[in-house]
């Protein structure tokens, strides 16, 4: 009898190890890789992860903030991330493998998922210093985005399409979003670019403290930048307050990404969910209303992940 329990007890202790193990097989750990706390990304990032988490049985996902497209993508290539958000210019560079901009060999693990919606590039100056224009900045001081991150790329190429670089102006700040903005407030610095979308809340929260220009790109630099990442835009009037007029600027795309370790079928998950919860990121942020199905396979710069590449072609988008 005492030898009959001890082989249930064996046998039992033996099927809930095998079910443990067969639990953390199913389990599939997303890491949502997005951008600082005060952008764009972030927001959407927690609202992926939680869409993830109801959508994909067995999910564990999580978000980390980072310094955004540059890092992201390195982390992906390391295998420390399963997806994430990308500025289309600095997606380019890391699968070509361009060192200036943080990537000293081809990033070739990256696989896309999606085109999203279009970062603005925003530069905006306090009002008393007397910055108007891009010629303006000379002498001024500047930040432009954590080092190497997408905004630094970004500014880089529009002050050398301005026929400037970080020599003419008068003090150059490494800093995200948050940070620059807190230096503006404070009047420490004269003006910050910013890449994200519209309305961000770094921006919005900046004008209602100080009062501040936006600082128009023309046309006639987005030609210079030579660059077909970069496209003319516009940034609508009395999208921040006290900006009453139209801004002319440049408009990149972003992306979101992951890697070819990722399974083929979490990506395809990952791709589903994301499109059939669209109003959850809108909920999270309204730079989300540009997200567009139709639009998601287009435009990439590297080769998609099988699993995307699967959902696209289900909904017809690739044939």
């Amino acid at each position: 009898m005492r030898f009959i329990r001890k082989l249930g007890l064996a046998l039992g202790l033996g099927a809930a190890i095998a079910s443990s193990s067969a639990l953390a097989q199913q389990a599939q750990f997303i890491t949502v890789l997005t951008g600082g706390t005060s952008g764009v990304y972030y927001p959407l990032g927690v609202s992926l992860s939680q869409i993830y988490g109801k959508a994909i049985p067995g999910a564990k996902s999580s978000v980390q903030a980072t310094k955004a497209s540059a890092e992201n993508l390195n982390l992906l290539q390391a295998g420390r991330g399963e997806i994430a958000f990308t500025l289309g210019d600095a997606l380019s560079d890391a699968w070509k493998g361009n060192e200036e901009a943080g990537f000293k060999v081809p990033l070739k693990k990256l696989r896309g998922v999606a085109g999203i919606y279009s970062n603005y590039i925003q530069i905006v100056a306090s009002a008393d210093s007397g910055i108007k224009t891009l010629a303006d900045l000379k002498g001024k001081r500047v930040a432009v985005g954590a080092p190497k991150s997408g905004t630094e790329i970004n500014a880089r190429a529009i002050l050398k399409g301005a026929g400037l670089s970080y020599k003419d102006l008068g003090k150059v700040e490494y800093l995200p979003f948050g940070e620059s903005v807190e230096l503006m407030k404070n009047r420490q610095i004269d003006a910050t670019l910013i890449s994200a979308g519209l309305g961000v809340s770094a921006l919005r929260d900046l004008a209602t403290s100080v009062k501040m220009i936006v600082v128009p790109i023309p046309a006639d630099v987005v030609t210079k930048i030579n660059d077909p990442a970069y496209i003319a835009g516009t940034i609508p009037a009395n999208t921040y307050e006290g900006q009453t007029a139209s801004v002319t600027t440049v408009a990149i795309e972003n992306f979101i990404v992951t890697h070819e370790s990722v399974p083929t079928d979490t990506v395809y998950k990952m791709t589903k969910a994301m499109y059939e919860n669209l109003d959850q990121m809108v909920a999270a942020h309204t730079a989300a209303k540009a997200i567009r199905r139709e639009e998601g396979p287009m435009h990439m710069p590297l080769a998609l992940h099988p699993g995307a590449e699967k959902y696209y072609r289900e909904v017809g988008l690739i044939k």
